[in-house]
């Protein structure tokens, strides 16, 4: 089968190697020293799910239409994304696997005549160089939105790596926003997300983030799909238990992902000198917290200090952030 890969980042790098390695004639799209990599040398996948060189194609905007196609752009430039590449892109399944909460209501903007699916990919992936990418912790791909285009692109990625199904997928999104509360801090620190959570002053701050972001979900008439052990019932109990109790969320999550440190894609991109998606995570919680009522001053907090660090280039202390936000 002909497949697109729109942004052969970390998600996206990994999808397009397990899919060439499945036997599918695969395509992405890249720019830069990541196009020029992947043409000369291919997508080197190693990690939990093996290692393998995929040779596949590689341009700057696809040149004809595929039979199924993955965006997998950061937040921000899903849009600019998703126009470029329309003429290939309308008309057939289209696979949005972003984070944030606007992927379907955009992707559907701008391709009225596609048929749109929303996807989280609840595995952690590093894009380490230029046409390399590891996966470090094992997980699924969560699919949603359309049942005909869901069903059709989860026999395809199905295949090749673990994929779940939802009819709520609204509220797998608002789950996936609550587990990306890992990114903020490790952004702002350097540190990785296990060294960040294994300090307590950064978990409390960390598990207050996500008490503000479960809040604004509720207030939104939001129920939590279960996601990365996280339910609804537990999100939940979550605002109702005291914060000390609440801390168990993060450490189970840091239990999960194992002894590989995980960077978050916030950080990343730092260090890649790009642009974060943090306005369409922490920052997507404090638009919505604004239309609902709900406060949310350490969320407007750190996206405050990501945005410092971007501009500055200078990662803070865990000292510095604790004493910004006591």
């Amino acid at each position: 089968m002909r497949v697109a890969i729109v942004g052969a980042g970390a998600v996206g790098g990994t999808i397009a190697a397990l899919l060439s390695r499945g036997g599918h004639e695969v395509t992405v799209t890249a720019r830069g020293e990541q196009l020029r990599t992947i043409l000369d040398h291919g997508i080197e996948l190693s990690g939990v799910w093996g290692k393998y060189t995929a040779r596949v194609s590689a341009t700057d905007i696809l040149n004809r239409s595929p039979e199924l196609a993955f965006v997998t752009t950061k937040a921000q430039d899903a849009e600019a994304a998703l126009r470029a590449n329309a003429a290939a892109l309308n008309g057939i399944p289209v696979v949005v696997v972003q984070n944030g909460l606007d992927a379907l209501t955009v992707a559907r903007r701008v391709l009225p005549d596609a048929d749109v699916v929303g996807g989280l990919a609840l595995y952690a992936a590093s894009y380490l160089s230029p046409g390399t990418v590891s996966v470090t912790t094992d997980g699924v791909t969560c699919l949603g939105g359309s049942v005909s285009g869901g069903l059709y692109a989860s026999r395809v990625l199905g295949a090749v790596m673990p994929v779940t199904l939802t009819d709520n997928f609204e509220g797998a999104q608002w789950t996936k926003l609550v587990v990306n509360h890992i990114n903020a801090l490790p952004a702002i620190t350097g540190m990785s997300a296990q060294d960040v959570i294994s300090q307590a002053p950064l978990r409390h701050i960390m598990t207050e983030s996500m008490r503000e972001a479960v809040r604004v979900g509720l207030a939104s008439g939001i129920e939590f799909e279960k996601v990365q052990g996280l339910s609804d019932r537990l999100l939940k109990l979550l605002v109702r238990l005291p914060v000390a109790a609440g801390q168990l969320i993060p450490l189970a999550m840091k239990s999960r992902m194992g002894a590989t440190p995980n960077p978050g894609s916030t950080l990343q991109s730092i260090r890649r000198g790009q642009a974060t998606e943090i306005d369409f995570l922490n920052g997507a919680v404090l638009t919505a917290g604004e239309r609902v009522g709900v406060p949310t001053p350490v969320e407007r907090e750190l996206v405050a200090m990501v945005h410092e660090v971007e501009r500055t280039g200078r990662f803070l202390s865990p000292a510095e952030v604790a004493a910004r936000l006591s």
